[in-house]
């Protein structure tokens, strides 16, 4: 055999894209045992070690500073009665990335690669072009997150432009991990969720809130005409859509053969409960953060005014030093949600372009894009709004707004795609997981539109900029139901184009 080329091109154009090399691939206990090609093995502990890890990466999603803002309105301003919604949300955020998750390892194949093969050249870049959008504006508040917080911790010595600065450093971080190996990088993670944890954890403990209404606010539905705003926002803000993309990657780096029906479903249960346990975790923090301003400010003048850039401040008014001032917990708390957010948004980035692009670039190349997307951006939001926190509240109101629009366009593929026996094979999902499926996926995006219509209805003035709303809408609307069409009348793409399918997880 001759030898290698070391001095490899940054792109290959004739090798596919894939989520994971096979050597950086995890070896899972019994993967070459004889068993397992039509039954999944009994159940393992030391098999539940190896498989846990993705489920993790997915839900910092449910932890970022978006999302930590959302908890934080919503206990400011509705108290402890939206906790109820704050669960089924995550419920809802679980069905959805379970099915990310079975699309991943029933294919071999992640969404952006299947998105690449099942639509049309049009359409696929349509998609790509949203989903870039979509991450580039959740990047961007996960990045002010944490510059946010680095302010904080400097006693407002570093702006914030400095703190974009230091936080676009993170991708070397990851980097520098990822060389390491899959392991040490979930480690990483695990380490800044634990961080999370502690800290708000600290705080709920700082804060007291009393355990009866926290349990009755988890319990008993309540909503009103006061708090549908902060309803709507709580379960809008769950589902982030270039999650629904990262997790069906994350799970292939564990090495599974989807020819094995039994090693399939044996990887489908592991995740299951890896991912249901990580949701649990994330569920309990975002509690933390919700029933302590609730506590703290429910019902008093400065509730509506709370947001991520003035909350340390509010925090440390209320409850003062103590051991270690709340103010700095917060922005270690916060500085941990914001990096570790980053670090996977940078993450979905590679796969998202690399999948949609079939572009095989080396891994630094391809950070050092999809970071650029989101700090050049960023970076001038940073000088622009600065010094007013106004402003960044009016930016981040825009950014939700942006994520809101995108969800579609994650859901959609993603359902047409786990329900076709074409693509799934035997793992398609059932009549009943379906309909649960559809109904959550509309429920999410009439949420969104209702945000959508009520930010809309308030910002848009002028005949012009309503004309250019109006076009814009009626042209997002005709992608949407193109979407939903494909998925009643589904026709593989590459069926017509001659191109290979995708293999059957069937014998």
């Amino acid at each position: 055999m001759p030898p290698q080329d070391h001095h490899q091109p940054l792109l290959a154009e004739e090798q596919e894209e894939t989520a994971y090399d096979s050597a950086d691939k995890v070896v899972v206990v019994g993967i070459d045992e004889q068993d397992g090609d039509v039954e999944a093995p009994p159940f393992s502990w030391r098999k539940l070690w190896l498989f846990t890890g993705p489920g993790f990466l997915m839900s910092i999603a449910f932890l970022d500073p978006g999302n930590l803002e959302g908890d934080l309105q919503s206990g400011a301003i509705a108290g402890y009665s939206l906790l109820w919604l704050l669960m089924w949300a995550t419920a809802m955020g679980l069905i959805i990335q379970l099915l990310s998750a079975r699309l991943g390892v029933a294919t071999g194949r992640h969404l952006a690669e299947l998105c690449r093969e099942e639509y049309p050249a049009w359409a696929r870049i349509v998609l790509w072009l949203m989903t870039e959008i979509a991450l580039i504006g959740s990047d961007i508040q996960e990045v002010i997150g944490s510059a946010i917080a680095i302010r904080i911790l400097s006693n407002g010595v570093v702006p914030l432009w400095a703190g974009v600065v230091v936080t676009a450093l993170d991708c070397f971080i990851f980097l520098f991990l990822e060389n390491y190996g899959v392991r040490k990088l979930e480690a990483f993670f695990a380490v800044l969720i634990a961080v999370m944890a502690l800290s708000f954890a600290w705080m709920f403990g700082e804060a007291k809130p009393n355990g009866v209404d926290v349990l009755v606010g988890i319990l008993v539905p309540k909503l009103s005409s006061r708090t549908i705003q902060q309803a709507v926002g709580v379960v809008g803000c769950i589902i982030m859509p270039h999650n629904v993309f990262l997790h069906s990657a994350l799970v292939q780096s564990r090495q599974v053969d989807p020819s094995k029906k039994g090693r399939v479903q044996e990887a489908l249960n592991y995740y299951s409960i890896e991912s249901t346990i990580a949701l649990v975790v994330s569920f309990v923090i975002n509690i933390f953060v919700t029933t302590v301003f609730a506590k703290g400010f429910y019902g008093t003048e400065i509730a509506n005014n709370i947001g991520l850039v003035n909350a340390g401040q509010y925090l440390q008014e209320k409850y003062g030093g103590g051991l270690f001032p709340i103010l700095y917990i917060w922005g270690i708390g916060l500085l941990a949600a914001g990096q570790s957010s980053t670090i996977t948004g940078t993450y979905a980035g590679q796969f998202i372009m690399g999948g949609f692009l079939n572009l095989r670039l080396k891994k630094w190349v391809r950070a050092l894009i999809t970071r650029s997307f989101a700090i050049i951006p960023t970076m001038i939001v940073a000088l622009i709004f600065d010094t007013s926190e106004e402003s960044l509240d009016v930016l981040n109101e825009w950014l939700n707004v942006l994520q809101s629009v995108q969800i579609p366009f994650a859901l959609i593929p993603l359902l047409c795609l786990v329900s076709k026996e074409q693509i799934m094979g035997s793992f398609k999902i059932g009549p009943v997981l379906k309909i649960i499926s559809w109904l959550v996926a509309a429920l999410v995006i009439v949420i969104n539109g209702y945000l959508l219509v009520e930010f809309f209805s308030s910002e848009v003035n002028g005949a012009v900029f309503a004309t250019i709303v109006f076009v814009l809408t009626a042209a997002y609307v005709a992608f949407v139901l193109y979407l939903i069409s494909r998925a009643i009348t589904y026709t593989p793409w590459q069926s017509l184009t001659g191109s290979k399918t995708v293999a059957s997880t069937e014998n």
